[in-house]
């Protein structure tokens, strides 16, 4: 079937809102990831309903044509990176709050929502989304679901999945479910809303979300910052807080490479006589104990500590560790990794990839959620293509994360960056159960292809 055919039918459905001129095309072909594919796609639809989303499912299973869901582009693992041939579904146009609801603690947002924009329309309720990964400002709702977002504060409130309650799901030939439950608790059937989440595109299109909120947190946050000498003491250290009890609301490491970037950026001075800096914030009742006893381990662990209640010195630290990766672009193209190991191996983990770092000749910066052990060591390189050393370098990463009982991915996803290795983890007999998953809801293989699951394998 010619490409005109399914064209045509999509600009009937949506008047004004395809747009196919190359210019609008080349913006869809690449997100956060550093990855760039290497044509333009067929087309981008920009639906403003779930109806809307039903007819180009619809259109794009009777043209079998491939479709990309896209949110922000604010991904880091080359999810929503759209090839030829492939009709973009961009849903940053379906951004309404449906409901907000202080009794039952829940909202009802469309995908296209920004974290941000969401929490300003809670705050005046007293109420709140917990999810916060870096790019909260810029990054969708449906986005960090899709991809089960990490973030900052996941250690105390978890990641996106303990914030879902419901989705609505338009799959790949038009037709909607309703998966998960508005009542706290709901146990009937498989929990399909927990397999949509994190599914990264490829079971179906995320088209209205049902969020369970947090009470506002009261009073004011304590803020620590500690300066160790040896970038492991400051990983021990960081399990050590965890071990005693104690569940700060965040917990960021930031190795020397790193602060060096960040100070180049700013003009500061962290990097100065350390060679790590652990940032930590107690909030809620208890903050101010919590943050004592927090304070005394990390003495006790050689660090220089200081502490803040203000909340625009704290807010300006936060900023230095939000600005890490803008800063770490000015050592060239950045490959942004994420592991995940067991929290007491964090020191370890540290330890070898300075290791990889010195063989392979490479700068590898690595920032970490110290709270839940998510590390992010990221290669920098010149060029657009990253060579085959980062990714020699990186599969040693990954092979490392996993020898140390960990994951190839805390909260960016498999998309393309790491589909290569994903049978590494899973085992073939898993494997090979989640691709036949895939093939359930998806038998055309037309959400997503070639994400997560490699073609060549």
């Amino acid at each position: 079937m010619p490409e005109s055919a399914p064209l045509a039918r999509l600009e009937a459905a949506l008047p004004g809102r395809v747009a196919a001129d190359p210019e609008t095309l080349a913006a869809y072909t690449a997100d956060r990831s550093g990855h760039r594919s290497p044509g333009l796609p067929l087309a981008v639809a920009l639906p403003e309903t779930v109806e809307e989303v039903r007819a180009i499912c619809r259109i794009a299973t009777e043209t079998r044509t491939p479709i990309v869901t896209r949110g922000a582009g604010t991904g880091l693992a080359g999810g929503a990176v759209a090839g030829p041939g492939e009709l973009v579904v961009d849903l940053t146009r379906m951004r309404r709050i449906l409901e907000i609801s202080a009794e039952n603690r829940l909202a009802v947002v469309e995908p296209g929502i920004l974290n941000g924009e969401l929490n300003a329309a809670l705050a005046p309720h007293g109420l709140w989304w917990a999810p916060d990964p870096a790019s909260k400002d810029i990054s969708t709702v449906g986005g960090n679901i899709a991809m089960n977002a990490g973030g900052l504060l996941c250690a105390k409130y978890g990641v996106t999945r303990e914030a879902v309650l419901a989705l609505k799901v338009v799959l790949a030939d038009g037709r909607l479910i309703e998966v998960g439950h508005r009542t706290v608790k709901g146990v009937t059937g498989y929990d399909l809303c927990a397999l949509m989440i994190g599914s990264e595109g490829t079971l179906g299109i995320i088209v209205e979300c049902t969020l369970k909120l947090q009470p506002a947190v009261a009073g004011e946050p304590v803020t620590l910052g500690a300066f160790f000498d040896r970038l492991e003491d400051a990983a021990a250290a960081a399990a050590a807080v965890t071990a005693r009890g104690h569940v700060p609301a965040i917990m960021e490491l930031m190795d020397r490479r790193t602060l060096e970037c960040i100070d180049r950026r700013t003009g500061g001075d962290l990097a100065s006589g350390c060679d790590a800096y652990l940032l930590v914030q107690c909030d809620g009742a208890g903050a101010f104990d919590a943050a004592d006893g927090i304070r005394a381990l990390l003495e006790a662990a050689g660090a220089r500590v200081t502490s803040t209640t203000d909340p625009a010195e704290s807010e300006r630290l936060w900023a230095l560790r939000r600005g890490a990766f803008p800063a770490i672009e000015a050592l060239g193209t950045l490959l942004i990794e994420d592991i995940a190991v067991p929290r007491d191996r964090m020191a370890e983990a540290y330890a070898r990839i300075r290791d990889i770092e010195a063989r392979y000749d490479v700068p590898i910066p690595t920032t970490c959620h110290a709270g839940d052990g998510n590390l992010h060591p990221t290669f920098a390189f010149r060029g657009e293509e990253v060579p085959q050393r980062i990714w020699d370098a990186a599969a040693e990463v990954f092979s490392m994360a996993l020898e140390l009982g960990g994951t190839l991915s805390g909260e960016h996803g498999i998309g393309l960056l790491k589909r290569r290795w994903l049978e590494d983890e899973l085992g073939r007999e898993q494997f090979d159960l989640q691709r036949r998953i895939k093939g359930v809801f998806d038998p055309l293989n037309l959400l997503n292809p070639g994400k997560v699951f490699d073609p060549a394998g």
